[in-house]
C-alpha cells in the first residue's frame, strides 16, 4: 500500500472568488505544486462569501462561509484529524475572515493543532484597540508571520509589540517572462501609435484614478496619442452594495474633459495571460491607490516585474520599493503632481527603457519561483527530517532550441534571447549535442534530431586538418582567426570528441547520426593529436571510455593508461597531507579530473587511478560545500593552494560537473552520502545557493549565467541552459 505525502493546507480565498488574495493565493499554491509536488499534496481550505456560488476544483479540501462562525472550528477540527496534513499558511486579510476585524477566524486558531503560519498582506499603523487584540492573538497562535516588506514588519514590531524573531519578510510575489520592448505587444493589441498608460485590477473607490484622468488633459495636449487603459472588473463586493457608481462617476468625468479618445476601461476580469499582454504593451504604470498605509500592492509588484517604469502614489510598499531609477512617487490625490510624473516619463523613451530594465533586473527575487522557495524554507524549520524535497522540475528544452539556428547554437543571450552578434563556439555545440542526445534517449522526441544533426554539421565545419576542433565562429559563419591562433584548442577539442564518442554510444539514436559521430571522431584522431592541459586530457580520456565501451580494443585502453597516466603524476607531483589535488589550483570543470581517473579504473583496473580519484573527489567535495549548500569554487580568481578560495562567481558549469562526478561517485563506491552531495550540487539551480534565488529560469527553461557575490547574471546563455539540462538529466537517471 502506498503511503500518502505529507499534506500543506493553504487558507484563504480562491478561485473562481476574484479579489487579489485569492490571486495571489493561487500563484503561491500553484508554484508550490510545480516545484514540491513529488513530495508533498497541497490542497486550500476556501473561505467564501455566503452568496459566493463559485464551483470550486479538486484542489479545495473544504470551505468555511466567511459569516458562518460554526465553519472555523469545524474546518480546524477535520484538519486535525487528518494525520498527513503537516502544516496550514494562512493568506491574512481582515476584510476575508468573518467577524469584527476578522475576528473569527481566532475560533479556527485556537481549535487547531498543526503548526500554522500566517502572512498578514494589510498591517495597519497604531491600531485600534480590538485589531491590536486580535493581531496579536494571532501571532501568539501561529509559529511564524510572513509580511511583504520591511516597514509592514517594522510597524508589527513597534505597534504590536511582536517579537522581530517570528516575523520572515517575503515580497509580493510576480510572474516570470522574459523583458520586451512594449511595441511587441502593443502591435498584438493594436496600439502601435499610442502611448499607453495602464492601471490594472478590481475598480473601488480607494484607487484614486479620477486624480489620474484629472491630470490628463494637460497630457494629450502635448501627446495627443496618450491612451490611458483601465483594466479590470469591479470589485465584486463594491458592485453588490454599490453597483457601478464609482465607474459611472469615472466615466463622466472622462466625458466633461474631453477625453474619450484618450481613456479606455476593459470592464473585465483579466486572466494571466491578458494581464501580461497589456502590462508588456505599457509604457508607464500608474499605481493610484489613495491608502497610504496600504501594505502591499501586487498590481504595484507586477508592473515592476514587467520592467515598466512606475508612476505610484507614496503608499507603504511604494515608498519603500520605487526609487528614482525606477519610477517617480507622488502624493496622493494630487492630479497636478501626476500631470508632472506623466509628462516627465513620455518625454523621453531612451528614459524610460532604462527605468523598465532596472525595475526589471531589481524584482527577480520576487518571481514566484524564488517567493515559494522562500516560503519553504521558513515552512521547512518545523517539518521532519524525513519530508525532504525530491521534486525535479519538468524538463523544458524550449531556451535551447530558441538559442539554435540553422547553423548551431549561439553563444550569448541579453537577458533571454539570443545574442547573435557573440557568434558560436565548439564547446556549446558540443554540449548541446551531447545534452539533447541524453535527451531523446530518455523520451525519444523526434524533433531534436534535427537540432542534433545542426550540432553535428557544426562540428564537422569545425575540424581542421591538423585534427583540433577550430572554437570560435562568428555571426557571418567565418572563423574567428585571432582568438582561434591565439587561444589553445585543446579544451573544445576533448569537449567534441566526448560529445562524438559519447552519442555514438546512444543505441537509441538513428544508425545516420551514430555512425557520423563516430566517424568525426575517428577523423579527428586519425592526426594522433596530443593534449597536455589536465581538463583537456580528462575529457579525452572519457571520451575513450566510451569508445572502449563500443570497441573493446587494447589500443583504445593503452591510449586511456597513457592519458590517465599524465594525470595520476600531476597527482604526485602537486599533492599535499592539505592540498589533494591534480593541479596547484581549483579552476572550472573541476569534477571532470577525478572522474577520468574513474573511469579509466574502469577500465583498466588499475587501483592507483581509483585511489587518486577518491582522494581528490573528497578534496574537491570539502572544497565545494558549505554545511547546508553547494558553494563552488568562484571563476574571479579561483583557488590556488595556499590561498584563500574565490567565492564568486558561481557558474552552472561547475556545478554540473560535480552532479556528474557525485553521480558517478555513488555508482562505484555505492555510499549514500554521494547521493547527497549530488542532489545539493544539483539544488543550487533551484535556489539553494549563496543568495537563495533559483539560477534556473522555470518560465524560458533557460539558465542564468551565474551567481555573483550580490546578483545573480540575468543572461540565459547556451553553457549555462546546456549545463542546467545534463544536470537534470544526470539526477534523474
Amino acid at each position: 500500500m502506498l503511503r500518502s505525502k505529507p499534506k500543506i493546507i493553504f487558507l484563504s480565498t480562491f478561485p473562481p472568488t476574484q479579489c487579489g488574495i485569492a490571486t495571489f493565493t493561487c500563484d503561491l499554491f500553484t508554484m508550490f505544486k510545480y516545484l514540491f509536488s513529488k513530495s508533498f499534496d497541497f490542497k486550500v481550505v476556501a473561505v467564501k462569501r455566503k452568496d459566493d456560488f463559485s464551483r470550486y476544483g479538486k484542489d479545495v479540501l473544504c470551505k468555511i462561509v466567511k459569516e458562518k462562525r460554526e465553519d472555523y472550528s469545524r474546518c480546524a477540527k477535520f484538519l486535525n484529524l487528518q494525520k498527513n496534513v503537516v502544516l496550514i499558511n494562512i493568506q491574512h486579510e481582515f476584510g476575508i475572515f468573518g467577524g469584527d476585524y476578522g475576528e473569527y477566524l481566532l475560533d479556527f486558531l485556537t481549535i487547531l493543532k498543526k503548526p500554522a503560519f500566517v502572512t498578514f498582506h494589510s498591517i495597519i499603523p497604531k491600531p485600534k484597540e480590538k485589531m491590536l487584540f486580535i493581531t496579536k492573538k494571532i501571532a501568539s497562535k501561529v509559529k511564524k508571520i510572513v509580511v511583504m516588506t520591511e516597514r509592514s514588519k517594522q510597524i508589527l514590531i513597534r505597534d504590536y509589540k511582536i517579537k522581530s524573531s517570528k516575523i520572515s519578510v517575503v515580497p509580493h510575489g510576480i510572474h516570470s517572462f522574459p523583458f520586451e520592448k512594449s511595441q511587441i505587444s502593443k502591435k498584438k493589441l493594436k496600439l502601435t501609435k499610442r502611448k499607453v498608460l495602464l492601471t490594472f485590477g478590481l475598480l473601488s473607490p480607494n484607487k484614486g484614478i479620477e486624480y489620474v484622468i484629472e491630470s490628463l488633459p494637460k497630457v494629450v495636449k502635448k501627446f495627443p496619442e496618450t491612451l490611458y487603459l483601465v483594466v479590470g472588473a469591479t470589485h465584486p463586493v463594491i458592485k453588490k452594495n454599490e453597483g457601478e457608481k464609482y465607474r459611472e462617476g469615472l466615466e463622466r468625468k472622462v466625458k466633461e474633459l474631453s477625453l474619450t479618445k484618450n481613456v479606455k476601461f476593459i470592464n473585465r476580469y483579466q486572466d494571466l495571460d491578458n494581464l501580461i499582454l497589456f502590462l508588456k504593451a505599457t509604457d508607464i504604470y500608474i499605481a493610484t491607490s489613495i491608502d497610504v498605509n496600504q501594505a502591499v500592492s501586487g498590481t504595484f509588484s507586477y508592473a515592476l516585474g514587467a520592467g515598466r517604469p512606475v508612476v505610484s502614489t507614496d503608499f507603504s510598499q511604494a515608498r519603500e520599493a520605487l526609487s528614482e531609477k525606477t519610477g517617480i512617487m507622488v502624493p496622493t490625490k494630487n492630479s497636478k503632481e501626476y500631470e508632472r510624473a506623466i509628462l516627465k516619463l513620455l518625454k523621453s523613451e531612451k528614459k524610460r527603457e532604462k527605468m523598465g530594465r532596472i525595475a526589471y533586473f531589481k524584482t527577480r527575487k520576487m518571481t514566484w519561483q524564488n517567493v515559494s522557495l522562500s516560503y519553504f524554507q521558513i515552512f521547512a524549520r518545523y517539518l521532519k527530517k524525513s519530508q525532504k524535497i525530491k521534486t525535479l522540475p519538468p524538463i523544458n528544452i524550449s531556451h535551447i532550441l530558441k538559442m539554435t539556428d540553422n547553423f548551431g547554437i549561439i553563444q550569448f543571450a541579453k537577458l533571454s534571447e539570443p545574442d547573435k552578434e557573440s557568434g558560436y563556439t565548439v564547446d556549446d555545440n558540443a554540449r548541446a549535442m551531447l545534452a539533447l542526445s541524453l535527451y531523446f534517449k530518455k523520451g525519444k522526441d523526434q524533433k531534436v534530431l534535427k537540432y542534433i544533426k545542426i550540432y553535428l554539421s557544426f562540428l564537422n565545419f569545425t575540424l581542421d586538418k591538423d585534427g583540433y576542433f577550430r572554437n570560435y565562429v562568428d555571426k557571418n559563419r567565418k572563423f574567428v582567426k585571432e582568438r582561434n591562433n591565439t587561444e589553445s584548442p585543446e579544451d573544445p577539442t576533448a569537449r567534441a570528441l566526448y560529445a562524438l564518442s559519447r552519442i555514438s554510444s546512444i543505441k537509441e539514436l538513428p544508425v545516420e547520426i551514430r555512425k557520423k559521430a563516430n566517424s568525426l571522431f575517428k577523423k579527428s584522431l586519425e592526426k594522433n593529436i596530443v593534449f597536455s592541459h589536465s581538463r583537456s586530457i580528462a575529457f579525452f580520456v572519457k571520451a575513450l571510455y566510451f569508445d572502449f565501451i563500443q570497441n573493446k580494443s587494447d589500443n583504445i585502453k593503452k591510449e586511456i593508461k597513457k592519458n590517465a597516466d599524465i594525470l595520476f603524476e600531476r597527482f604526485k607531483k602537486n599533492n599535499s597531507p592539505d592540498w589533494q589535488w591534480i593541479e596547484k589550483f581549483l579552476a572550472y570543470s573541476n569534477g571532470v579530473l577525478p572522474e577520468s581517473l574513474f573511469l579509466a579504473y574502469r577500465i583498466t583496473g588499475d587501483e592507483k587511478y581509483f585511489q587518486v580519484a577518491l582522494k581528490s573527489s573528497r578534496f574537491l567535495i570539502k572544497n565545494s560545500f558549505s554545511e547546508k549548500i553547494f558553494f563552488p569554487v568562484g571563476q574571479k580568481g579561483w583557488f590556488f593552494q595556499g590561498k584563500e578560495k574565490s567565492l564568486f562567481d558561481q557558474q552552472p558549469e561547475e556545478a554540473t560537473s560535480i552532479v556528474e562526478l557525485t553521480k558517478l561517485l555513488c555508482d562505484i563506491t555505492k555510499k549514500g552520502l554521494c547521493h547527497d552531495y549530488m542532489y545539493k550540487a544539483f539544488r543550487w539551480f533551484l535556489g539553494e545557493n549563496a543568495l537563495n534565488q533559483f539560477v534556473y529560469d522555470c518560465a524560458t527553461g533557460g539558465c542564468y549565467d551565474g551567481i555573483g557575490e550580490k546578483e545573480i547574471n540575468l543572461n540565459q546563455g547556451a553553457e549555462s541552459t546546456i549545463s542546467y539540462l545534463i544536470a537534470r538529466l544526470t539526477v534523474e537517471k
